[in-house]
C-alpha cells in the first residue's frame, strides 16, 4: 500500500543529519505495516496530480499555523476535500490533525491554556496511551461528523475520526525522546515557556505507546472501503 506523506513542516536543520525529516520519522513509525512511501513537500508547494496518486495521504506536523496565510494552505484543504469526498483514507498528525479539521469546516485557535509539551497520557476510548505531544494550537471546535476518538482535560479533540475517510492525531507518536529533546533546545527557547520545559525533560524518559499508536493508524489505511 502506498502512503503519500504531505510534508507541511520541516525538521529542524540541526536535528536531521541524527533523526532525519518527518517522512523519515513516520516510515520508521510504521515500519512492518507493508506500507511504502512517497513524499510531496507541499510546505514548499509541491502537490499530488490526483488525490488517487496514492493510496492514502498521511499529513505530517508543521511549525505553522493552519490559520496562517501561506499559499499551499488553501490547495491542501481542497486536497483534503477531495479526497474525503474520493473515499481515500487520510491521516492526520499534529499540524495535519488541526487542518484536516479546519478543511472540514471546524475552528483551530491558539490555546488559551498554552502549551502541550514531552510525554502525555490521552484516553483513546477507555485505553490510555501515552505519546509525545508539542503544541499550542488546537482544534477548538470539531467539524459536523468528527467524532472524538481521544482526549484528555487539557485537549478534548485529541483525536478525531471522520468514518472510515479521515483519522486525526493531535499527538506525535512519531516524535521519539530525542528529538523532543532536541526540539526544546532549538525551537522552544523564548517560544515556550521555561517551567514548562523544564518540566518536560523530566519527563523523556517516561515509556510511549508508540507501537499501539502506529497499529492504530496502519488498521485504518488498511480497512476495507466501499
Amino acid at each position: 500500500m502506498l502512503i503519500g506523506i504531505l510534508q507541511t513542516g520541516l525538521a529542524p536543520d540541526a536535528l536531521t543529519p541524527a533523526m532525519g525529516d518527518y517522512p523519515d520519522m513516520f516510515a520508521r513509525l510504521l515500519d512492518g505495516h507493508g506500507f511504502t512511501f512517497r513524499t510531496f513537500r507541499v510546505v514548499e508547494g509541491e502537490f499530488p496530480a490526483d488525490v488517487h496518486a496514492c493510496d492514502g495521504w498521511l499529513i505530517t506536523g508543521s511549525k505553522h499555523g493552519a490559520y496562517e496565510d501561506h499559499p499551499w494552505i488553501a490547495p491542501l484543504e481542497e486536497f483534503i476535500r477531495a479526497a474525503y469526498a474520493a473515499r481515500v483514507p487520510v491521516v492526520g498528525i499534529c499540524f495535519g490533525h488541526q487542518i484536516v479539521a479546519q478543511a472540514m469546516g471546524g475552528r483551530v485557535e491558539k490555546f488559551a491554556g498554552g502549551w502541550s509539551v514531552g510525554p502525555t497520557e490521552y484516553d483513546f476510548d477507555g485505553e490510555t496511551l501515552t505519546l509525545n505531544a508539542w503544541h499550542q494550537d488546537q482544534v477548538v471546535q470539531r467539524p459536523e461528523g468528527a467524532t472524538v476518538l481521544a482526549s484528555n482535560p487539557f485537549c478534548e479533540n485529541a483525536a478525531l475520526l471522520y468514518d472510515d475517510r479521515a483519522l486525526t492525531i493531535q499527538a506525535h507518536p512519531e516524535f521519539q525522546p530525542a528529538f523532543v529533546d532536541g526540539l526544546m533546545k532549538t525551537r522552544a527557547i523564548g517560544v515556550v515557556p521555561d517551567p514548562l520545559l523544564k518540566d518536560a525533560a523530566t519527563r523523556l524518559d517516561t515509556p510511549l505507546h508508540t507501537t499501539s499508536a502506529a497499529a492504530r493508524i496502519a488498521a485504518f489505511f488498511k480497512a476495507p472501503r466501499t
